[in-house]
């Protein structure tokens, strides 16, 4: 991470989910940032998307112990217990939809509201989310997956508003959505084709490291995937 300040903050939201621990190991051995903070519900602080007080409370302690540099949200909600991706608009719940924009739109949307503000006004930082390349309004080819495609379609809105705000404030700052690719995690594995490339946490960690580090301003409020390349939106 040879592009940000020494001995600064940097924050994974998320820290206990598969690509979430990966990246909280590998910043760990990084040896770029003082300081490593992994938030998730489990957590001291914790932080639940659902609970916008909590996200307000991490974000007191991140400005407690330091400046944040580098802040990556990796949260997210494919399935769990009765809630699956939908084949066909026969299938749509309106709880389910609600639920997955709860945790993929709305919540990342607070994420921003509360701790962009804390990134500095000079030098290179960073607010990163994962989005999906299926949110792609452009790239859907496909159907099906509706509130998934629809929440994430919405993160990215999201995230194309608040850089330009962003920029008003912090023009070094930038604020972008990741496609970490098909990952070996609870949330894809199931959903994993043959012919897919499947990679380890680990793997996705280091190439969105990569493509973080290589970040420039003009990037921000930019769609992009774990190679760099832009995503349609």
């Amino acid at each position: 991470m040879n592009s940000f300040p020494q001995d600064s903050v940097c924050v994974v939201i998320g820290a206990t989910g598969g690509i979430g621990s990966a990246l909280l190991s590998a910043l760990e051995n990084n040896g770029t940032f003082k300081t490593v903070i992994g938030l998730s519900r489990s957590s001291f602080p914790a932080l639940n998307l659902l609970e916008e007080f909590s996200i307000a409370s991490c974000a007191e302690y991140i400005a407690s112990v330091g400046v944040p540099r580098l802040i990556i949200d990796a949260t997210g909600l494919l399935q769990r217990d009765g809630m699956q991706p939908e084949k066909s608009w026969r299938q749509l719940d309106p709880a389910h939809m609600k639920e997955s924009f709860a945790i993929n739109a709305i919540g990342p949307a607070l994420l921003m509201k509360h701790l962009l503000p804390l990134l500095p006004r000079e030098g290179k930082s960073v607010f990163a989310t994962l989005s999906a390349k299926v949110g792609s309004i452009g790239d859907n080819h496909l159907g099906g997956w509706y509130s998934y495609r629809a929440s994430k379609a919405a993160l990215n809105q999201l995230v194309h508003t608040a850089a330009i705000e962003l920029n008003r404030r912090q023009p070094e700052a930038i604020c972008v959505a990741l496609h970490p690719g098909t990952v070996q995690t609870s949330l894809s594995s199931p959903f994993s084709k043959t012919g897919l490339e499947v990679q380890t946490p680990s793997t996705a960690a280091t190439r969105l490291l990569t493509v973080i580090d290589q970040l420039m301003p003009e990037n921000s409020g930019q769609f992009l995937d774990y190679r760099g390349d832009f995503l349609p939106w």
